[in-house]
């Protein structure tokens, strides 16, 4: 195990059966307050790919590691959120999870025709989030470039989902 896969298992936390019985969440609140705890994993999720152009971050955990990574290597930060919580023209995407279905949406204008995009959030499980989110930049007119993430749920198989997006993460469980 590295360094920071040893940070991260040292300040996740897991806790059963929320937001529903038989799913054990894991809690990355005490990473987070953590400063340098949370700065290594920052930058270290900053270096998991080439230069790119933005950094995509998914609502709502994606955000709070999204944003960081994107100031740390200079590029331009866009949010996915849930249905309805965007102000202008969206792009949606309706996918699966652990437990449950929802929607994304993206700003239509959020990318330039060809820009590099990366994909950050906090936990790759079943795949369905990066998925949906990948066809929404794609449909914006960018290019995924990968997706980074805190932690992987390897059991849920999530890559098996996303086969044509390279996946690093940074601790895999």
């Amino acid at each position: 195990m590295t360094d920071i896969a040893d940070l991260i298992s040292a300040h996740v936390r897991d806790v059963p059966d929320y937001p529903q019985p038989g799913v054990l969440f894991k809690d990355i609140t005490p990473l987070l307050g953590d400063s340098d705890a949370f700065g290594d994993v920052v930058e270290a999720m900053a270096a998991t790919f080439g230069p790119v152009d933005k950094v995509v971050g998914i609502e709502a955990r994606g955000f709070i590691l999204a944003a960081p990574v994107a100031f740390e290597i200079r590029a331009g930060f866009v949010p996915v959120r849930k249905q309805g919580k965007l102000p202008s023209a969206t792009f949606a995407q309706e996918y699966d999870l652990e437990y449950g279905s929802a929607t994304l949406e993206v700003h239509q204008d959020a990318f330039h025709p060809g820009e590099r995009v990366l994909i950050v959030d906090d936990v790759l499980a079943t795949g369905g989030t990066a998925n949906a989110t990948a066809t929404l930049v794609r449909r914006a007119g960018a290019d995924v470039v990968g997706v980074a993430v805190l932690m992987e749920l390897s059991f849920l198989k999530g890559r098996l989902n996303i086969p044509d997006l390279e996946v690093r993460a940074l601790l895999t469980v």
